[in-house]
């Protein structure tokens, strides 16, 4: 066979929807079926979905019912305990399956092993394997170990995702790992380890192998988005250009392993093939007991290819637009505090930027966020609000605020009300304060009784619930262009830019038979409540597609 020519473009790899089993051709049935029961949030929904891909990859089958798999997977969350009791009643739900005699394996991965390994692996026998996050690599592996796989014949070429779940044109690409800013309330270090970026050119790899796949909407996620390239910045100023790429062979990411993480290796990787490390204080990347480098930070600015102290994103997102089509790209997770002046220049001048920011700000009194240890103050917030919506006249803005955190006093609750007023933001989930071992704040005095957490969850849910419904009632006249989620017995489920998958209401398109999910269309907005949208195909729109 001839080489290709020099310079030619990589064969593009398959993201293959949920359903490829039913019409690959490429995929030879093994004796294998694996079934996978995705918990928590849209990043372990990305978790899943790569994992799914190696197992398409490898020759396994894949199939969405546990009930007719040999394998069933279940990728856990950590985050409160109520996911935490999910994950446990799930995990026993499986093994029931298994003791019945319709499975035969069941494998718990993710966030809640990754913290409680040891733990679940004692209370849990019926489980047959227990991965944590740094170990998820190892699952095609082991499962062959325990002779749990067939004798499928790989796919020629390995696909990163396999589209797990939902609707195949809308899609969350998931740009980091980790998180460095160690908030007192949150434990995602714990289990997700420090912040990593993923290597550009593999997330670009990936956009554009779901926008093959189908997908129109790419919401882009990570524990805070703003921070995309800020590990790269602090191992450029060492000299260290290893970092901004992946290691050859690594198709696995995970956040940084420290010292103290829970059931990590921090030695690299092993015989069992756990991945390769990254150094905390320079992000190169070794192996074993290698020293890592310790040349010291040069002064001065430190860019390379628009890598500045800064960070990325801008750089990543305009080599997004630049490498594929995808008409609509949301931002999820972007901190007031990392939110810069050229990120808002960018999103006023991309109409494929969608006029939507998830901005989470989990406070509003200045003492209370000093508790949290929150990056920004009250000041912060309002004036990035300011930019934004000077900028971008139109844009919609969704937060998360936390209730009840220890020794919030009804002033400190005052404060918070008063800001969402002021601030009135689009869309909002509010949570009452929930404790978590090994926190910094589990362990603070003047803990607010549960039920005058509840009591202000309640009323800080009712004042977003008025503001949702004023907000919607000033649409009800509007043309916009939605896209469609769902058509059912003549009404289409859609959304608008200001509507986010799954969190933010929908358009419901009264007379809509002929639409189609995934189509995007003209409607006239002509009702509203809280909530949701109602809107009709707006005049001389077509339907066929």
């Amino acid at each position: 066979m001839a080489a290709p020519p020099q310079g030619a473009a990589r064969r593009s790899l398959p993201v293959l929807p949920v359903d490829a089993a039913e019409r690959t051709p490429t995929r030879v049935p093994a004796g294998t079926r694996v079934a996978m029961i995705t918990l928590g949030c849209d990043k372990n929904t990305v978790d899943s979905e790569r994992i799914l891909g190696s197992l398409l990859g490898a020759g396994v089958e894949v199939t969405t019912s546990p009930e007719d798999a040999d394998v069933v997977v279940v990728n856990t969350c950590g985050f409160i305990e109520m996911a935490k009791q999910e994950s446990i009643d799930t995990l026993l739900e499986a093994a029931r399956l298994k003791e019945a005699g319709r499975v035969r394996a069941v494998v718990g991965i993710g966030c809640l092993v990754q913290r409680y390994r040891p733990e679940l692996e004692a209370e849990m026998p019926e489980v047959d394997l227990f991965l944590g996050l740094t170990d998820a690599a190892r699952l095609i592996p082991e499962l062959a170990r325990r002779g749990l796989t067939g004798e499928g014949v790989p796919l020629m070429e390995r696909p990163i995702r396999m589209l797990a779940g939902g609707p195949r044109h809308s899609a969350h690409l998931k740009i980091s790992e980790g998180c460095d800013h160690g908030c007192a309330f949150c434990a995602i270090p714990l289990m997700r380890g420090k912040f990593r970026s993923t290597p550009m050119d593999l997330l670009v790899r990936e956009a554009k192998e779901l926008e093959a796949a189908g997908t129109v909407e790419l919401n882009i996620v990570s524990q805070d988005t703003t921070w995309y390239g800020r590990d790269w910045a602090r191992a450029l100023a060492r000299g260290d250009a290893s970092a901004v790429t992946g290691a050859e062979g690594e198709t696995w990411f995970h956040g940084r392993i420290f010292d103290g993480m829970p059931n990590a290796d921090p030695t690299g990787a092993d015989a069992a093939g756990r991945p390769p490390r990254r150094d905390a204080p320079t992000g190169r990347l070794y192996r074993g007991n290698a020293a890592p480098d310790t040349t010291p930070v040069r002064a001065g600015p430190v860019t390379m290819d628009g890598i500045g102290r800064t960070g990325a994103l801008p750089l990543l997102l305009r080599t997004l637009l630049s490498e594929t089509a995808i008409p609509w790209l949301r931002l999820f997770y972007m901190y007031p505090s990392g939110i810069t002046p050229e990120v808002v220049e960018l999103l006023a001048a991309e109409d494929r930027l969608l006029p939507y920011l998830d901005m989470p700000i989990q406070h509003g009194s200045d003492s209370v966020l000093r508790r949290m240890r929150r990056p920004e103050r009250r000041a912060t917030i309002l004036e990035r609000v300011g930019w934004l919506r000077e900028a971008i006249p139109d844009l919609a803005l969704r937060t998360t605020v936390i209730v009840g955190f220890p020794g919030e006093t009804e002033d400190e609750f005052e404060e918070l009300l008063a800001l969402l007023d002021e601030v009135r933001f689009d869309h909002m989930g509010a949570f009452a304060y929930s404790e978590e071992e090994d926190t910094a704040a589990a362990d603070m005095a003047d803990q607010v009784p549960e039920a005058v957490r509840r009591e202000r969850l309640e009323r800080v849910l009712d004042l977003q619930r008025q503001i949702g419904r004023e907000k919607n009632e000033a649409r009800v006249g509007r043309r916009v262009t939605v896209l469609v989620d769902e058509v059912e017995r003549g009404t289409a489920t859609a959304r608008a830019p200001w509507q986010a998958p799954e969190v933010d209401g929908v358009v419901r398109i009264e007379g809509s038979a002929t639409l189609r999910p995934g189509q995007m269309v003209g409607v006239e907005i002509t009702d509203a409540d809280e909530h949701d949208l109602i809107g009709v195909p707006a005049q001389g729109e077509r339907q066929n597609g």
